[in-house]
Formats: structure tokens, sequence, C-alpha cells
């Protein structure tokens, strides 16, 4: 029974692929025996999508519902792989801006991993729609891709501020923020100046700075020592598995992906294909991540009920699905959820004791973000050619091209690596070579009439794929070195 009244809530579901209704249909069973105050709208993504040729992986009805509730409980969806559609789960993070993917690691009990007993219990907090996975790439040769990383000021204050908050709402003390700044400097070192910068105002917080492969390193050797860690998208793709791994797997696994107009929640295990249908499927992912919901949506005192309860299971080791269950004891699913049932309204000692409360979004305003530069300077270009000569044999023919003309050529690399002048060692060449071009004289005007200038010059002998105009913000490099 409901503990007080409350308002029914409206929450789109998107069943999924493969056992997803299967986990979806267990999970809204448990919510419905707790008493939770919720209202489904079903909806549709995934692969019954694609093959209605719907390129996106989700139809318009569904994205009109998660407008219209801006709550999402989703469970696994089928993702191509290599070539086709894009996946599905990232056009809707992406069409509904959910800038923040929230990653729980907890121990449970009565799962078993050699973690067990170490009090595992921390956050990632993965930024959600930039970094590579915003996913514009190009073959700048037959031979040779190229994806854009793309990283924001603002999308580093976002999900610095997220993190912060979600710190904040669980009573956590300490934020790790977790960047490669050591070699991509202006990337994955804007998150690292920018997520000092902003956790500075959290006097409450403690904040420190860790290289992402010490990271790794130290999740599996102590992890212990961490409470939430924030990361660039694909970093945390990345540790919130490996996370995962530390307390039992994907299987248990649950998420959030936050915005400002819609919040989805959701499963990250598979879709499991190969025992879709048998009703043997573990919806404790689904049902985790169901919890995470209900305190989305205020409703936690039945967030606490439900997650006891499903301790009081673990604990017990009875009626568990097989892949947590012990060798040959394994039930399936109904009787699982059944159990959980049954043990509502009964208290687990295993449940870590914190108060739980609202996440504090702060809510970004729509519009066009531009940050001003006090000065600006163009003082190059970088030329991306195409060729199949010794870079000997190209220098010969740019500078030939740069003579009379507003540009000095000073290097050519390859592979982010100097290949003339020769400085030594050896480089294996690919045909894709990178063409630095510094003005002699400051231009005049905004440099365009001299770029375009020297882009035909190069034309005339080699196959140029792009350019990047080399600038100076506030007196300072705004380019890598070399």
């Amino acid at each position: 029974m409901p503990t007080a009244t409350r308002a029914r809530t409206k929450v789109t579901a998107i069943p999924g692929d493969g056992i997803g209704p299967e986990v979806m249909r267990a999970t809204q069973q448990v919510l419905a025996a707790a008493g939770a105050e919720v209202e489904w709208e079903e909806a549709l993504a995934g692969a019954e999508a694609f093959r209605r040729g719907i390129a996106a992986g989700a139809p318009q009805e569904t994205l009109d519902s998660i407008a219209r509730t801006g709550v999402v409980l989703k469970g696994p969806l089928e993702t191509p792989v290599g070539y086709g559609e894009k996946s599905a789960n990232v056009a809707l993070r992406k069409t509904f801006e959910m800038y923040g993917n929230v990653r729980p690691v907890r121990e449970l009990p009565g799962i078993r991993t050699p973690f067990s007993g170490r009090g595992v219990d921390f956050v990632v907090v993965r930024e959600n729609v930039e970094d590579v996975y915003a996913g514009i790439e190009h073959m700048q040769t037959p031979g040779v891709a190229q994806c854009l990383k793309l990283i924001t000021e603002v999308g580093c204050e976002r999900i610095t501020r997220l993190a912060a908050a979600v710190a904040q709402a669980e009573g956590r003390r300490k934020v790790t923020v977790a960047t490669k700044a050591n070699i991509m400097k202006l990337t994955e070192g804007m998150l690292k100046r920018i997520g000092e910068q902003v956790l500075a105002e959290y006097p409450g917080l403690q904040h420190e700075h860790m290289i992402v492969d010490n990271c790794a390193h130290q999740m599996v050797i102590r992890p212990e020592q961490f409470d939430v860690t924030v990361m660039t998208n694909m970093n945390g793709d990345i540790l919130s598995d490996l996370a995962a791994g530390l307390v039992g797997g994907l299987g248990v696994a649950p998420s959030a992906n936050l915005g400002d107009e819609a919040a989805m929640f959701e499963a990250v295990h598979g879709s499991a294909p190969q025992i879709a249908g048998k009703g043997v499927a573990n919806p404790t992912a689904l049902l985790l991540s169901a919890l995470m919901m209900l305190r989305h949506i205020g409703d936690f005192a039945t967030a606490r009920r439900i997650e006891h309860a499903l301790y009081v299971t673990l604990e017990e080791g009875k009626d568990l699905t097989g892949d947590i269950a012990r060798e040959g004891e394994g039930v399936p699913t109904a009787v699982y959820v059944e159990r959980i049932i049954a043990n509502l309204g009964r208290e687990s000692g295993a449940v870590p004791e914190r108060e739980y409360r609202p996440i504090a979004l702060k809510r970004w305003p729509q519009i066009t973000w531009y940050r001003a530069a006090s000065t600006r300077e163009l003082v190059g270009v970088d030329v991306f050619v195409e060729s199949e000569r010794d870079p000997r044999a190209i220098s010969i023919t740019l500078q030939a091209a740069a003579e009379g003309s507003a540009f000095d050529l000073t290097m050519i690399g390859s592979r982010g690596a100097q290949v003339w002048p020769d400085i030594g060692g050896h480089s294996f060449l690919v045909d894709h070579f990178r063409a630095r071009f510094m003005f002699k004289e400051p231009p005049k005007g905004n440099g365009i009439a001299e770029i375009t200038d020297l882009l035909q010059r190069i034309g005339r002998q080699h196959n140029w794929m792009h350019i990047e105009k080399l600038q100076r913000f506030d007196g300072a490099d705004a380019f890598s070195k070399a």
C-alpha cells in the first residue's frame, strides 16, 4: 500500500528489445505492489523501430511521449555495430539533451565478487552528449578516418555541477575529476580546469584531480577511496562499466540520464536475445534504475521500501534468478519477483544509511552559449593533405606553393608526430599529413583571403581535406604545439 497519497506521475515506459519486455514487466509489478503512484505510457524504440525504417531508432510518438512526461524508464535496446543506423540510446539522450549519466556503484548482499566486504559505494558521473560520442566522423583518405572530440566549457561546467549536486543529494563528501589532461591538454584539460574552478565553489565538498588511467587502476586496487567521480563521455563510459564489474556486473547496474527537460532511467546491460522469452531474465538492474526514478520524482519512501525488500531477498539467497543464484538453484523471473514482493515491509541491515534528497540541478537557459575572448589573433593554419610521397618531397612542393604567399611552412606532421624537418627517429607513414603554415606578418583583416590564396596554391599539387585555423585567445596559443 502507498505510504501517503500522491498524485500519479506519468512515466514513459520503453520495454526495449530481447529480455527488455520481461524485465520491464517484472519491475512494474514490484512498483505496483509497493504502491508507487506511477501511470505508464508505453512507447517503442530500438530494433522494431529500425525495422520500420526509422533511422534514429525511436518514432515520433515516442519522442512526443517523452516530451509530455519528462520521465522515462527504459529496457535494453539493440545497438547496430559498425555500419547502419545510429544507436537509439544515444539518439534519445541527444534529442532531449540528457547531458549527465549517473551510475551508482554499490556492493550488493549475496552477490559475491573479489571485492565483497570492501564496502564499495561510489557514483560515476559521466558527461553524456559531447566528446567523441558527438559522432562526427569523416574519412580523410580511403585509409584514414577521423573522429572529432568536441568538449565545451559549458558542458564541463554542467557535468561538474551535476556531480556536486549528486554528492550533496546523497550526503557524499568528495568529488574526483578524472581526465586525460596530461595528453589532451585542450579537451581533457578543459574538464580539469573547469572542474576545479566549479568545485571550489562548494566548500563542503573535497575535490581532487586524477589521471583517468590511474583512476581505472585505483578503482581496482582501492575502490573504497572514491565517493563521486566525474569524467568526459568516453572515459566515463569505459570506467562506469569497469566499476560495475567490481560489484557484480552490468546485470545489476542501474543508470540515470539527466537533463533539464527529461530524465531517462535504464538498465545498461544488453538485450540478451539468447535468453529472451525464456522467463529467466534478471530484472535487478532495471529495478534499481526504477528506484533512482522514484527518488527523482520525489517518492523516497517507496524507493526505500523496495530497496530494503530487494536487499532482504539478495541477503537470504532464496528464489534468485540463475545468474546470481547458487549453482543449480536459479528460479524463473516471476518467482524472483514474487519473493521481492513478499519481502516488502521488511528491513535489511545491508542497506547503507543514506538520507536521499532531490538532486538540485541548475537549469540552463536555452540560448546559444557564446564565450568571448578579450583578444583574438589568427597566427597560422594547419592544412591536411593526402599524399603518397615522402615528407621531404612534400615539403619541397608545399614550400614552393607558399612562396610569395603570406605564410611560411614550419612543420609537417603525420598522425601527431613531426616528420619534417627531420628530428631523427622513425615514423611509420600513411597518406595523411598535417602541414603547419604560420603567417609571416599579422594579417590586416580576418586572414580569410590569405588562407584562400594558400589553399588554391596547395590545391594545384595536393589534395587537401580540411584546415584548422591556428589562433591565440587572450594571448594564449589555442592549438597543440606539435
